[in-house]
């Protein structure tokens, strides 16, 4: 370092030759920070919490009833960012439903909350020069006479804040099983924690996942879960039993993101994509030993996905996701493995079994 900073010193001190500049790399951004929602306030109809951060000004938040001064809607990070600023516009289309009698909150540690901009016509921001945040809160400062509508949070911050890229709500229904709430409520942002995952997994041209997942849990229901046309149905009695099986409604959840409406899809191929995100994208070395000699490519669950984490990792690493694409359009047939892979499907199963013998 010495010898540097002299041959610097010298070039400009005595005219020798200028050293010639050292390009080094662009330090790598920081990753992105994850948020999530949480609020006293119910959702009107589908415009669920998570459109007041998705970056689209043509969405929005809407509570369901007009909120007090005790309501909130609070955006927490998963960790604190330096926060350059903070905006926030309220109301609907045509400036309806904007809050004026609000306050718009900071917090360092998502617990103690201090106030740092008020509302007006309908908006608010406070800059900051790198302030430590950890959530941002918006909160009426007496009852209002309508809904709160958030329209957009817009944060500048080191690390970024992603906004919601696939918003998603889900509904719960715990009528059968009050009791059940605190588990429910625990798995149900667990699914919209890994949804956007999930979406960019089985993402295809011109495909725009759910927004709202009803969850229920049935007292009446014997399986273990099952998924259609964006519900979610579970069994009481099995996840009281077994409470830790929360990748059974991640794997529901993937249902509901494939959303085929063809009937022609083989089920065993619609089951393992299921668990191949499940066991290879939420819930990595969960998938437990199989046994070479009884293993079928067609096995369903987790033995196909063995099958297509198999093909995905020594063919195409987009596998998954073209047979999606053409299950999702209704093309599925056999043929398509060879397009992807080279090979057929059953030189493909064969190859898989005799990886497993060794």
């Amino acid at each position: 370092m010495q010898r540097l900073i002299f041959s610097l010193f010298a070039t400009a001190a005595f005219g020798l030759s200028p050293v010639a500049a050292v390009e080094t790399a662009p330090m790598p951004s920081p990753a992105p920070i994850g948020a999530m929602v949480e609020t006293s306030l119910a959702t009107a109809g589908r415009q669920i919490r998570q459109f007041a951060f998705d970056g689209d000004p043509a969405s929005y938040f809407g509570s369901e009833k007009n909120p007090g001064k005790d309501d909130h809607f609070t955006l927490v990070f998963d960790a604190p960012v330096d926060v350059r600023s903070v905006t926030v516009s309220t109301g609907r289309a045509g400036g309806m439903d904007a809050l004026d009698a609000g306050t718009l909150e900071v917090s360092a540690d998502g617990k103690s909350f201090e106030s740092a901009a008020k509302f007006a016509d309908g908006k608010a921001k406070t800059d900051f020069k790198g302030r430590k945040v950890r959530a941002v809160r918006v909160r009426p400062t007496e009852d209002l006479a309508h809904p709160l509508a958030i329209d957009e949070i817009i944060i500048e911050s080191t690390p970024r804040v992603a906004a919601f890229r696939y918003p998603i709500e889900f509904v719960l229904d715990v009528a059968d099983a009050p009791e059940m709430k605190t588990w429910a409520e625990k798995t149900a942002r667990i699914c919209e924690r890994q949804y956007p995952m999930i979406c960019e997994e089985l993402k295809s041209d011109g495909f725009k996942p759910l927004t709202v997942i009803r969850m229920a849990l049935k007292s009446d229901y014997n399986g273990v879960a099952e998924a259609g046309g964006g519900r979610i149905r579970g069994s009481v009695k099995f996840f009281k039993a077994h409470p830790e099986d929360i990748g059974a409604m991640v794997h529901e959840t993937v249902h509901c993101v494939q959303f085929y409406r063809s009937r022609g899809n083989p089920g065993w191929l619609v089951e393992g994509v299921a668990d191949y995100i499940r066991f290879f994208k939420y819930e990595p070395g969960k998938i437990g030993r199989l046994t070479p000699e009884r293993a079928k490519y067609d096995g369903s669950y987790r033995v196909s996905a063995a099958f297509l984490g198999f093909v995905t990792e020594k063919y195409d690493k987009e596998t998954v996701r073209k047979l999606n694409a053409v299950m999702r359009e209704g093309k599925y047939k056999e043929t398509v493995w060879k397009d992807i892979t080279g090979k057929s499907l059953v030189e493909l199963g064969q190859e898989w079994r005799a990886s497993l013998a060794k």
